[in-house]
């Protein structure tokens, strides 16, 4: 018999969303191995039939979970630039670029989910990811339509921000206090290699 407690019954997109959202928590909380449909049902308080009418299999949750994390950096990314575009400015503080991207990979869990796609040789939806930095880089190219080298700099820009956030969102808890470095150190040293690309000539 079992001892989860009644099972809930939910419809449609709800059901869907909330099964993406309590796999999105286990990713982030316990990694890619902690993502199955026993575990998202026991977090939703479903049966396991649920989880199957919704996404066929294990494999099919996993695949919609990297779907939905791909959409929602580019969201992030979108509404934090936005956000940081006040009318009259032209292009993007770097300090608000490494914010935006910083947050994306960090509290967004871009950074476990760009792992995760690199380990699990996803490379339809790797591709979906660098699409949106793509994007990125374009947008800032956009905003320098004077500069001759302004896709060079976007690139290098995008590249400084996308590394350093990924390093600091996988293993900066671990590392950090280990160096016994302050919080917030990865950023900082974004910033500093972001002023050295935006000085060259």
């Amino acid at each position: 018999m079992s001892t989860n407690g009644p099972v809930k019954r939910r419809r449609g997109a709800v059901a869907r969303e909330e099964a993406l959202e309590a796999a999105r928590d286990l990713l982030l909380s316990g990694g890619p191995a902690a993502v199955t449909l026993k575990a998202v049902g026991e977090r939703m308080g479903v049966g396991h039939a649920n989880l199957i009418h919704h996404f066929g299999s294990a494999a099919g949750l996993q695949g919609a979970l990297m779907d939905a994390m791909v959409r929602d950096l580019a969201e992030r990314i979108e509404a934090g630039l936005n956000e940081g575009s006040g009318e009259g400015r032209e292009g993007v503080e770097p300090d608000r670029l490494m914010t935006v991207v910083f947050d994306a990979f960090g509290k967004g869990g871009a950074s476990q989910m760009a792992a995760w796609l690199a380990l699990a040789r996803e490379q339809g939806r790797a591709e979906s990811f660098g699409g949106v930095v793509r994007d990125l880089a374009d947008r800032l190219a956009a905003m320098a339509p004077d500069d001759p080298r302004a896709a060079e700099r976007a690139r290098s820009l995008v590249m400084t921000a996308a590394y350093m956030a990924f390093a600091e969102g996988l293993i900066g808890d671990i590392l950090t206090p280990m160096l016994g470095a302050p919080e917030g150190l990865g950023r900082e040293l974004a910033l500093k290699l972001t002023a050295t690309v935006l000085a060259e000539p």
